[in-house]
């Protein structure tokens, strides 16, 4: 069941939201979204690679000491 969010942005960060999604022809809401699932999807993957790059250098630091 999708959850609703409330936040509160500056006067600044409101207006230029605005500004870009009647750049792109969508509601504030919809550009929001998109932007908050995009960054999600981005640190997704990234932290799957910091997690496989730290669970390979543990790998080898457990064999040397092993």
């Amino acid at each position: 069941m999708p959850k609703q969010l409330l936040i509160q942005l500056s006067d600044d960060e409101a207006d230029r939201l605005h500004q870009e999604a009647e750049r792109l022809g969508v509601r504030d809401e919809d550009l929001a979204r998109a932007v908050v699932t995009e960054l999600l999807s981005d640190q997704d993957e990234e932290f799957r690679k910091a997690a496989r790059y730290v669970l390979k250098k543990n790998a080898e630091l457990y064999r040397r000491l092993g």
